[in-house]
């Protein structure tokens, strides 16, 4: 499929990381307020989310909204969060204790009504980790794929990281597809935190984006991602 929509200009990005809770969402925000200030037309998308609160009778996701409230092309949180389920477990179970399907169709028309949009760059933030299933041994990766996204890998720095970070950039690279760089997410005291950013380094042949620590100012948090992030 094509990795544009309307525009032929339309940058397309995945947001994946090395598990779930790693810091996609923070690394989604400062990336959409950097291009909005860029005077960019952004977009964004979360397909799936588990973890809402009932809100006038609609399931609210506290990262989709978060993601709505950065992004400039008036887009309702339907739009950007399309499937959304209440209780924060794996979303193929909780779509199945509802008696329905994740589908790639499903999450690919979602995306697809971006068109109207005309967005410079639609950033697109996943669930989970690179292989989240969808049930029926389909998994989330393939939407990535199909659409042909540039891909950036949220590391979240923490014992074991440098194993699940090399798995999920090889299965990134395995499925054909661009990762545009790491970041390196330090929302957590680890020990020798210096040295392993550096083994990565070494490790993933794609550049270090950034290395960022919780600021809940984001305009602070963009002082600690490279330009190359920001001109996009």
């Amino acid at each position: 499929m094509s990795k544009t929509i309307a525009n032929k200009n339309t940058r397309a990005i995945f947001i994946t990381a090395t598990d779930t809770d790693a810091g996609k969402t923070y690394v989604a925000r400062v990336l959409v307020n950097a291009l909005v200030k860029q005077n960019k037309r952004v977009a964004v998308y979360k397909p799936i989310s588990a973890g809402c609160e009932q809100v006038n009778g609609q399931l609210i996701n506290e990262d989709a909204l978060a993601l709505t409230t950065l992004a400039n092309c008036q887009q309702p949180i339907a739009e950007v969060n399309p499937i959304a389920f209440l209780e924060p477990i794996a979303p193929h179970i909780a779509a199945n204790k509802q008696g329905s399907a994740i589908t790639i169709a499903d999450i690919e028309r979602g995306y697809n009504k971006l068109a109207q949009r005309n967005a410079d760059v639609i950033i697109t933030e996943g669930a989970g980790g690179w292989r989240l299933p969808l049930g029926n041994n389909v998994f989330l990766s393939e939407f990535a794929a199909n659409k042909q996204m540039d891909v950036i890998l949220v590391v979240n720095m923490k014992l074991g990281c440098l194993n699940h970070a090399m798995l999920t950039y090889q299965a990134i690279l395995a499925d054909g597809l661009n990762c545009i760089g790491w970041v390196a997410n330090c929302q957590s005291d680890m020990d020798y935190l210096t040295d392993n950013i550096n083994e990565l380094k070494t490790m993933i042949t794609a550049p270090c984006l950034g290395v960022l620590a919780f600021d809940p100012d984001i305009n602070n948090a963009e002082k600690h991602i490279q330009s190359a992030l920001l001109e996009l």
